[in-house]
């Protein structure tokens, strides 16, 4: 049982998991809990696993009518992971964060089922460090995050979809119909898009067009800017692929000469896995400012150009600059290579194993 979304960051690592204890043995029942609210509940089906619903919300950083709507789902969340938990029986509990991943985190561990949990970041999000005294597990992504897991934790990388990797993903610009005399262009604010760097490529790109420089665009743009994203490029006679969501981010992200992006940690070892140039734009609310420091770990070893929000006027020029030196995009893509954790999923894979067969 994997349990935890919300956003594309923690959900997806669950899903590499997923699919390689398949992989190993296609016998192996994967199911998922989620929320109805989060990213889960149009993916996980679309992956072919089977969901489970429970009625909880985030309590950090919310308004206070929003916190307490928060706090008066916990005896809810609490019965619905129980009964989860019940009905499934799972051999282990896997906890990929989000709102979902405490109560069924906290609730196996109680009932004596082997628990792990699956952290992204350098410094983990609230709900893991919470749960960190009471699992067996914590495969972390940066050694920085085992002082947190003193006991139970251990660096395996985060864990990335195969078709990332590029021997499995050779007909990307095929699949995508994307013209080859044009400078392709991936741009993604994460899974629930990005206001910002939205309104600033497509200024960006009429730029770009006036200058002469043939585009070819596919935008995630979220929700709420689809519209706005679409009549721009339009205006500006900019050719692009505006969606609000991208299930086969793979594709396009192996399709592109640059990609234009957040840095969340599962967006890195993404861009890692598939070898591609980025400009990264940190999401500068970020907790700790855990983007910002990701993204220049990302620029220092050569795989990308940062670019801070407050200025995003210049993603012309860096972006101008990057399609215009085949050379330099060569040497990112390279570097972006020697950051990939190939063996991540099967390192945790291997874990859960262990923890299967222990019980």
């Amino acid at each position: 049982m994997i349990a935890g979304g919300g956003t594309g960051g923690h959900l997806y690592p669950g899903i590499a998991l997923a699919r390689e204890l398949q992989r190993r043995d296609p016998s192996t029942q994967v199911s998922f809990v989620g929320t109805a609210q989060g990213i889960e509940a149009s993916v996980v089906p679309r992956e072919g696993f089977p969901l489970d619903l429970i009625h909880v919300s985030g309590l950090k950083g919310k308004s206070s009518v929003d916190r307490a709507i928060g706090f008066g789902l916990l005896p809810i969340a609490a019965i619905d992971a129980w009964r989860v938990i019940a009905r499934r029986k799972p051999d282990v509990v896997v906890g990929v964060g989000g709102f979902a991943s405490g109560p069924v985190v906290l609730f196996a561990a109680l009932l004596g089922y082997p628990t792990m949990l699956l952290e992204q970041n350098a410094l983990p999000g609230i709900t893991n460090r919470l749960l960190a005294r009471v699992v067996r597990a914590a495969a972390v992504n940066f050694a920085a995050a085992l002082k947190y897991f003193p006991r139970t934790g251990f660096v395996a990388g985060n864990p990335v979809r195969p078709e990332f990797f590029p021997a499995q993903n050779e007909e990307a610009n095929d699949r995508f119909n994307l013209p080859h005399d044009a400078a392709r262009v991936l741009i993604f604010g994460g899974s629930q898009g990005a206001h910002a760097i939205n309104v600033a490529m497509v200024e960006a790109a009429s730029r770009l067009a006036a200058a002469g420089i043939r585009l070819a665009i596919t935008h995630q743009t979220g929700e709420r800017d689809l519209d706005l994203v679409r009549a721009a490029y339009q205006r500006a006679g900019v050719e692009a692929r505006v969606e609000a969501f991208i299930f086969q981010i793979d594709g396009a992200m192996k399709a592109a000469d640059v990609v234009i992006a957040r840095s969340g940690a599962t967006t890195l070892a993404e861009l890692a896995a598939s070898r591609t140039p980025s400009i990264l734009v940190p999401l500068p609310t970020s907790t700790d400012d855990h983007q910002r420091k990701n993204a220049e770990a990302f620029a220092a070893g050569g795989a990308a150009v940062v670019i801070e929000e407050r200025e995003l006027a210049t993603l012309s020029d860096a972006l101008a600059a990057l399609l215009g030196d085949a050379d330099r995009r060569r040497r990112m893509s390279d570097a972006a290579a020697t950051l990939a954790r190939p063996d991540a999923a099967a390192r945790i894979a291997d874990r859960v194993t262990e923890l299967a067969n222990a019980r």
